[in-house]
């Protein structure tokens, strides 16, 4: 029997069109890697994570279900699609917006944890939530709605979180923001995990919020300042400092398949995290477009995890280096919030 959400070696290959796959079609026209670098080079078989379980830590949706939302039925229903594709947890992301609207959404993240405590819909486990926003640079406002940023103030942020401090495991700040290093401290002194992003931060500013207590980086060079040879910024940041986590959106539009080769060549293997960024529009399949806007701006990601896996996989990336960026890797970075 299998369990929901752990990786068995038979989901690489194909086989029976009643088994459960994580095995794609190529959806990059780019050739294979002509030489394997060897960190590419797998030290464990697949097996070894056969009972390691597959985390989302940044999920907004998927299917036609997504967290801006004040029922709970919606939330399961996120959740059972990527309990389907063989994900065992998630953590729903919070779009910003009015604290009121915020909290309502979060709302209903708990009221789906609380069902799922009593047996029920438990396919894919709902570990917490992380809010991505709302004290974030509206000059890297990416697909969000920068009318419903706030700056970064104590009053805020516990007007925001009072009374959902246990299941709030991730909140995403721009750390150059003015008071950004006083509130990623204060985030970090509750157990919380503070992530850098939508961020026009330079390296500095980065490294400052760092030193207060962040522990992560929100979709590296997605909805960022750019790496310059002059300010390699934030991005530049997160891919050299080896102690701080990044996540990585690893379908074909969000990054070129060149970067992911350079993070992974320079990254600390155990720093980086692979997640969907899956939104309403995210299909529960794998495509090959991207989720837009009408403008051409990029809604969210278009892959699960599994499927990103699979595909990294596939272009040339080494399995062993591939499934701890969906398993061990974003376990040990919620350590960091008391997961459960």
């Amino acid at each position: 029997m299998r369990s929901p959400g752990v990786l068995h070696e038979e989901d690489f290959r194909s086989s029976s069109s009643n088994a459960t796959h994580v095995h794609f079609p190529k959806i990059s026209t780019a050739p294979p890697l002509q030489k394997k670098p060897s960190y590419f080079s797998s030290s464990k078989p697949l097996c070894y994570y056969i009972l390691v379980k597959i985390i989302d830590v940044h999920t907004h949706g998927l299917g036609g279900h997504d967290t801006r939302t004040p029922d709970k039925k919606e939330i399961l229903a996120i959740a059972a699609a990527h309990g389907a594709l063989g994900v065992a947890g998630i953590v729903p992301a919070i779009y910003p917006a009015a604290i009121k609207v915020m909290r309502k959404h979060m709302d209903a993240v708990r009221k789906a944890m609380e069902l799922q405590k009593t047996g029920a819909h438990t396919k894919s486990r709902i570990i917490g939530v992380h809010l991505e926003g709302p004290f974030l640079n509206p000059l890297q406002c990416g697909a969000l709605d920068a009318t419903a940023f706030l700056e970064p103030t104590e009053y805020h942020l516990q007007k925001l979180i009072e009374g959902f401090e246990d299941m709030v495991k991730i909140i995403t700040v721009a750390p150059e923001l003015k008071g950004a290093a006083g509130i990623i401290r204060k985030i970090a002194d509750k157990g919380i995990i503070p992530s850098m992003g939508h961020s026009a931060a330079t390296y500095s500013e980065a490294e400052n919020g760092f030193s207060a207590g962040a522990r992560g980086i929100t979709h590296i060079f997605n909805a960022m300042r750019g790496f310059h040879h002059r300010e390699p910024g934030i991005a530049g940041f997160g891919l050299l400092n080896q102690k701080v986590y990044i996540e990585v959106i690893a379908d074909p539009f969000h990054l070129h398949r060149a970067t992911i080769d350079l993070i992974f060549k320079i990254k600390n293997p155990a720093r980086i995290i692979i997640v969907s960024d899956s939104v309403l529009e995210s299909k529960k399949s794998m495509h090959a477009k991207g989720v837009t806007d009408s403008g051409g701006t990029l809604l969210g990601g278009s892959l699960s995890i599994p499927e990103a896996a699979s595909r990294l996989i596939e272009i040339g990336f080494g399995k062993d280096a591939v499934m701890r960026c969906i398993t061990v890797n974003p376990k040990r970075y919620l350590a960091g919030a008391n997961i459960r």
